[in-house]
């Protein structure tokens, strides 16, 4: 098969197309044709050298994709060869043939695309565990979204929006802003002219925000949490911009602050098939029905990969990557 192999760690430059043996699927596992797999930053940070692989993760990139099941394991009883399923994985994506655990394998509603099934799962799943399970937010509340033009951030945008929730949030350019106003947010900010937290209180008439939803980390840690009301939340989703930093003990003692961090991939495996279960129990229903929606920036075929990965690291995508096999 086709797949996407590091030579070395860099830039784009180190990923290059050889040919590898099928991955064979274990007992509860299924080996998928894959048709479409989505970009992430954790792709990005993996090839630059600097992502801890969690133990037993497949080092070829890629984690989420939709495809054919190939074969089923021998455990496997509810799914059946030549069904379309998509979903998380643990690596390998980046190929035309991926294992899968069967638990996680999502069937692809009718009428949905590969490509628009592989855009949904790292989205909505993140939105869904952050800001809820996480945050436990609730109509009527406020939250504050980084990157609201990132695949993240969009999915984090329609699911606040859905349930009731005020929504602000922070991207690049003036035309980001406006496509994710339509996505239901209520006031962006350009964060390349704009100090965010200056803004956030302008627009809360000093209230500050009951979460944030931050990609960022080290660089704006002081600032997320004086925007935060009393009892309010920051949820670290994201280290793009530092891994550490100093912290004001003082300020999230007396002002009864909560700060949260997750990742998925790192979960034990039950623990990732019941964030799977949570999203095919609150969001696939709204999904199918059309109430939000994946947003899809571009899509490259596997041999422009190099190309994929420069324009999410240019930061000039807005939505989902997607690679099409």
């Amino acid at each position: 098969m086709r797949a996407v192999v590091l030579e070395g760690y860099g830039g784009p430059e180190v990923m290059h197309i050889r040919e590898l043996a099928r991955p064979e699927p274990g007992p509860e596992e299924l080996l998928v044709r894959v048709r479409a797999a989505a970009l992430n930053r954790g792709d990005l940070v993996q090839r630059s050298g600097e992502y801890p692989l969690p133990p037993g993760a497949n080092p070829l990139l890629g984690v989420e994709i939709a495809g054919e099941v190939e074969s089923c394991g021998s455990a496997v009883r509810h799914i059946r060869p030549g069904e379309r399923v998509f979903g998380l994985v643990n690596g390998g994506g980046y190929a035309e043939y991926c294992v899968m655990d069967a638990g996680m394998a999502i069937p692809i509603p009718d009428g949905w695309s590969f490509t628009s099934a592989a855009a949904v799962p790292e989205a909505f799943f993140t939105a869904h565990e952050t800001l809820f399970e996480l945050g436990g937010l609730k109509a009527g509340q406020t939250v504050f979204i980084h990157a609201g033009g990132s695949g993240i951030g969009t999915a984090c945008i329609q699911v606040a929006h859905h349930v009731g929730a005020r929504v602000l949030f922070t991207a690049g350019t003036q035309e980001k802003i406006q496509r994710a106003l339509a996505l239901g947010a209520d006031a962006g900010i350009n964060r390349t002219t704009h100090d965010f937290a200056e803004e956030v209180l302008r627009l809360t008439d000093g209230a500050g925000v009951d979460l944030v939803e931050d990609f960022v980390g080290a660089a704006t840690l002081e600032r997320n949490l004086s925007i935060l009301k009393p009892e309010g939340c920051l949820l670290l989703v994201g280290l793009m911009e530092g891994m550490r930093a100093e912290l004001d003990l003082a300020r999230i003692v007396l002002r009864r602050l909560q700060l949260k961090g997750t990742a998925i991939r790192g979960r034990p495996l039950e623990g990732r098939r019941a964030v799977t279960r949570r999203f095919q129990q609150h969001w696939l229903p709204e999904l199918v029905a059309g109430r939000v929606r994946p947003i899809i920036d571009s899509t490259f075929p596997l041999e422009r990969v190099a190309d994929a990965h420069r324009r999410m690291e240019a930061n000039a995508s807005f939505g989902k990557i997607i690679l099409e096999l």
